[in-house]
C-alpha cells in the first residue's frame, strides 16, 4: 500500500531552516547542521538514508524548495535526492505557475498548479505505477519545505511523519509548525545516531 510520508529535518527548537534563508543560503544561517546526518559516515545514518530513499516512489516539494534544488547552487550528482543510494523517483512540485525552464532535465518533474491535494494525488499515482514496475510497495515522500508539510498535516493528507532531530538550537528561522489543526501522533520508532535522532510517527 502506498503511504504519504512527510520527512524533514528539524532543530531542537522546531526550525527547519536557520535565520535568513534565501536563494544563495537555502538552509539559512546555521541551517547546514540540520542535514549533517544525511552526509554522515555513521553507518546507522547511512542505513536510515538508504531505507528512506529506497521507499520513495514519488517525491512532493514546494516551489521555493524546487527553485533552490534546481538553481545553479542546487543538486548535482553527489547532492541530489538519495544521491548514491537509490534510483531517481518522480518529483511533483506544487506551484502557482510552472517554471520557464528546468536545469535538472534528467529528473522526472511534474508541476501541479491546482493545489497540494492534487499534487499528492498525482504523486500517489506515480508511486503506485512505480510500485507495479518494481514489484514492491513504494511511498510518496513529502520532502518540504516546512510550510508544505505543515499544510499537508493540517489537511489530513499525511499517513506518517518522520523527523530527523538535529542536536542544534537555531533560535530563529522557518518553523515546522505555525499552528493549525491538532494531530495525534503514535510513535513507531526512535533511532539515535551520532548526528541526529530519527523519529517516526503514524499520524491519526
Amino acid at each position: 500500500m502506498t503511504r504519504i510520508i512527510a520527512d524533514i529535518s528539524v532543530s531542537v527548537d522546531g526550525f527547519v531552516t536557520g535565520p535568513d534563508p534565501g536563494p544563495h543560503n537555502g538552509l539559512g544561517t546555521g541551517g547546514e547542521a540540520l542535514h549533517a546526518w544525511a552526509f554522515s559516515d555513521d553507518p546507522d545514518d547511512r542505513r536510515h538514508l538508504r531505507e528512506g530513499t529506497a521507499r520513495s516512489g514519488a517525491v512532493v516539494l514546494g516551489r521555493r524548495l524546487f527553485d533552490l534544488v534546481d538553481g545553479p547552487e542546487g543538486w548535482d550528482d553527489t547532492t541530489g535526492y538519495g544521491a548514491g543510494e537509490v534510483g531517481k523517483p518522480a518529483f511533483v512540485v506544487v506551484t502557482s505557475s510552472p517554471p520557464d525552464s528546468v536545469r535538472l532535465t534528467d529528473l522526472d518533474w511534474t508541476f501541479v498548479t491546482t493545489g497540494l491535494s492534487d499534487a499528492v494525488h498525482a504523486a500517489r499515482e506515480r508511486a503506485e505505477a512505480a510500485s507495479r514496475r518494481s514489484g514492491r510497495d513504494l511511498d510518496v515522500v513529502l520532502m518540504g519545505g516546512g510550510a508544505l508539510i505543515g499544510s499537508a498535516l493540517d489537511a489530513g493528507l499525511v499517513d506518517m511523519l518522520t523527523l530527523h532531530l538535529a542536536p542544534v538550537v537555531l533560535g530563529a528561522g522557518t518553523p515546522l509548525s505555525t499552528g493549525g489543526a491538532p494531530r495525534t501522533l503514535v510513535q513507531k520508532s526512535v533511532k539515535s545516531t551520532s548526528t541526529a535522532t530519527h523519529l517516526t510517527y503514524d499520524v491519526l
